[in-house]
């Protein structure tokens, strides 16, 4: 899109949004190369650049931007420049918006930055930055965006004074020492992500303090958490993640006053005691608990969200069966159930009888390995299952022809149990098939040729079972046992 405007007559350009000029199923074979940009030098009217998500190769030009002097608004992330950031960028004193992040710049990020003056969003998010984050950032005070995230900065920021800030994102760099106290001055926040660092000390209590404060994300530190704390949030909190922040002793009850919370993230802490029944009526869309302490039943509430998409409970100690309502949809809110993943595996959950999933139309992934479920391997699932994890439990009897109704099935794990009988042929009409997994188990009778149907199996394992006779010369047909393991399967780990 070109704008333009009419003074004296005449036509001057003053904005261009060139973004997703390149269809990203064509980027391989459709390469823009960063000289697009050298004719783009000679417009010096451009207020407005927007070059963003083109997959421009090449080293970004360290001539050229100080023709575009009126610039305002520039934004060219995503894409693949490389080299380092043109100084000429820090002279643009009208310059507001500055966006160059997930691209494949290098070096170190000048001091000189602190000279746009102006800037209100600084977005260097998934480069390769190296070195200490310039002090000269701390002090710009009209910036309310910062995106820093996924680089290999190495510093503390004790410095800040951008009481401005919005939005503040340094996760996955190597930043050192402990969240200052004085992070309350930044009294405008309402985004802090802190994530994937190497902070240590103590998560301070202050920073509930900052009323207009809707997310934080802290995961994968070196901290720790006063559990005697006497916390009176004057946020209200959209989102509160906190996994491995050394958090102990029960899930702190100051969340239930936090209304307005989606998704509660704190996983691989010390967290003891039992699923609290306020968390059930929360209504949360996402609630990841693994890895603690936990322990006791599941309230049965907690599975009547209208909400909850994701679940993850998994290496706790709640036993009992599943209640009896989980996986079943009241008719009233039956178009808005939004549970897509549940994992409750590493528990001591029983029961012979699963409930129905089969109204859940976005459930994908179901893990509920590791624990002491029993019966026949169910097969009211949803349509929409891709990965059914029930390894390590007690099943036992043959394998249901029903499993052909889950025609969307990728991932089928039900090894160390006691499934019995033939290995049937219907298996081979799970055609999505790329991993089957039914090791130790006490399968008998040949190998039926048909499976070298699965023209996607890329991992078979019948190991350990009492299956006999050749393997048929056809297992030479399983072509995608060569091809690279599809990604969307590696969020599982065996």
């Amino acid at each position: 899109m070109v704008s333009c405007s009419s003074r004296f007559g005449a036509r001057t350009v003053i904005a261009l949004d060139l973004q997703s000029l390149v269809d990203v199923q064509f980027r391989d074979s459709k390469v823009l190369s960063s000289t697009i940009l050298t004719p783009l030098f000679h417009i010096r009217s451009l207020t407005h650049l927007d070059l963003s998500m083109n997959w421009i190769q090449g080293e970004l030009p360290s001539d050229g931007f100080a023709n575009l002097s009126k610039l305002v608004y520039l934004d060219m992330h995503s894409n693949g420049f490389n080299g380092s950031i043109p100084s000429q960028l820090f002279h643009l004193r009208y310059l507001q918006h500055l966006d160059i992040s997930s691209n494949s710049i290098h070096g170190i990020l000048s001091g000189e930055v602190g000279s746009l003056s102006s800037l209100r969003v600084l977005g260097l998010y998934g480069n390769s930055l190296v070195g200490k984050i310039p002090k000269e950032v701390g002090n710009m005070t009209k910036l309310q965006e910062l995106s820093l995230g996924y680089n290999n900065f190495f510093d503390s920021f004790t410095y800040w004074q951008s009481i401005q800030l919005k939005g503040f994102t340094l996760s996955h760099n190597q930043l050192t020492g402990i969240i200052p106290s004085s992070i309350q001055k930044l009294t405008q926040l309402e985004s802090l992500n802190l994530e994937s660092n190497l902070l240590t000390g103590e998560i301070p209590s202050v920073l509930f303090n900052i009323k207009g404060l809707k997310d934080i994300t802290l995961n994968w530190n070196d901290l720790t958490w006063n559990k005697n704390a006497k916390i009176v949030p004057k946020c209200m909190l959209v989102g509160l993640s906190m996994n491995s922040c050394g958090i102990s002793g029960e899930i702190p009850n100051w969340n239930s006053t936090q209304k307005t919370l989606e998704f509660l993230e704190l996983g691989e802490n010390q967290l003891e005691g039992i699923f609290p029944q306020w968390l059930a009526e929360m209504k949360l869309t996402i609630i990841i608990l693994s890895g603690n302490n936990l322990t006791g039943f599941l309230p049965p509430l907690l599975f009547n969200s209208p909400s909850l998409s994701m679940l993850l409970l998994n290496q706790n100690n709640f036993y009992g069966e599943l209640p009896d309502n989980i996986g079943k949809v009241p008719e009233s809110i039956s178009n808005n159930y939004k549970l897509m993943l549940l994992d409750l595996s590493n528990n001591k959950l029983s029961g012979q009888t699963l409930p129905d999933f089969r109204s859940n139309e976005l459930l994908e992934i179901i893990d509920l390995s590791s624990n002491e479920f029993s019966g026949e391997i169910p097969t009211n699932l949803s349509p929409a299952t891709r990965i059914l994890v029930l390894g390590k439990n007690k099943f036992f009897g043959s394998l249901s022809r029903n499993l052909i109704m889950l025609s969307n099935l990728e991932y089928l794990d039900i090894h160390d149990n006691k499934i019995a009988g033939e290995l049937p042929d219907y298996l081979s009409q799970l055609s999505n098939l790329e991993i089957l997994n039914l090791r130790n188990n006490s399968l008998q009778g040949s190998v039926p040729s048909s499976i070298s149907n699965l023209r996607s199996l890329r991992i078979l394992d019948l190991s350990s079972n009492y299956l006999v006779g050749e393997i048929p010369t056809m297992f030479g047909n399983l072509v995608g046992m060569i091809e690279k393991l599809n990604k969307s399967l590696k969020i599982l780990n065996e």
